[in-house]
């Protein structure tokens, strides 16, 4: 018979590729997690990862475990919410910026909806400053989104720099006419410390792309139009940050959950919990 805590720390080094990682989001040793791998290829008679210096990844046979293990977590989540004396119901409207979905909710939300089966979680994504209007107008719940250094609303997760990216960093910032910018729409909080930084240093700039999905965004500067900038963790693979002091240094931007007065308070601090857990710069 097989462990269901073997597996989920398979499920979890699945999303992760690293041993230190789940250990750290499941909040055990990484010779835990490890032993947890072994039992579980010792009980199947397979290898399930391969494992290198630098990465970690499913063999054949773990990509078919997969499913399987997911379904039988499910199904156990499933059944014990049935039958549990605190299972949760109802409904949760969460609120998350475009550049998080991105790079961090994947594993936040398998994880919410296989603990808290019962719950109807609605998802919206959208600019910082446009969640926050709609939290304020009653229709999100809980909202996880950035902030500017000294802004007091929201509970703090972290702080981290902004920097500039492009495909070719030299192209760009030896060009003799304005600083082509690609950048979210307004109110856009990223776009706004960017312009003020170069007003700042006195550069000329213009916007060569506007798009309100990071994904848009990024296929424009992969493709060489412009510079964008973006937390430093949450660079697209693809482009290079522009270092030196040929562009202005990029203020901090922080990043918060804010939950809404009168929402139900336990189903927003079970989903609150698993983004303080998860949720931390990747460095």
């Amino acid at each position: 018979m097989l462990n269901l805590h073997h597996l989920n720390s398979f499920l979890v080094l699945e999303q992760t590729g690293s041993f230190t990682d789940t250990a750290a989001r499941l909040g055990l040793g990484q010779s835990t997690v490890t032993q947890h791998i072994q039992r579980l290829e010792k009980s199947l008679g397979r290898q399930l990862v391969s494992r290198d210096t630098h990465h970690v990844r499913l063999t054949t046979e773990g990509e078919a475990l997969l499913g399987y293990a997911r379904g039988m977590l499910d199904l156990n989540s499933k059944v014990s919410s049935l039958f549990g004396e605190s299972r949760l119901r109802g409904r949760l409207r969460l609120g998350v910026s475009e550049d998080v979905v991105a790079s961090r909710l994947t594993g936040i939300l398998e994880d919410f909806i296989r603990l808290h089966p019962l719950v109807d979680l609605e998802l919206t994504v959208a600019l910082s400053a446009v969640l926050n209007q709609m939290q304020d107008a009653g229709d999100l719940d809980l909202v996880l989104a950035k902030r500017h250094v000294g802004e007091t609303h929201g509970r703090l997760l972290y702080r981290e720099p902004l920097v500039w990216l492009a495909r070719d960093p030299e192209r760009m910032i030896d060009r003799t006419d304005a600083l082509p910018l690609i950048a979210f729409p307004s109110p856009s909080i990223t776009r706004r410390v960017a312009q003020e930084a170069l007003d700042g240093a006195g550069m000329s700039w213009r916007i060569v792309c506007t798009c309100g999905s990071l994904s848009g965004l990024t296929a424009a500067a992969r493709a060489g139009m412009g510079v964008l900038v973006q937390p430093r963790s949450m660079a697209p693979e693809g482009l290079k940050e522009i270092t030196g002091d040929r562009l202005p240094t990029l203020q901090d931007v922080e990043f918060v959950l804010i939950s809404r007065r009168g929402a139900d308070a336990a189903l927003v601090e079970a989903l609150s919990s698993l983004i303080t857990a998860q949720i931390a710069p990747q460095k």
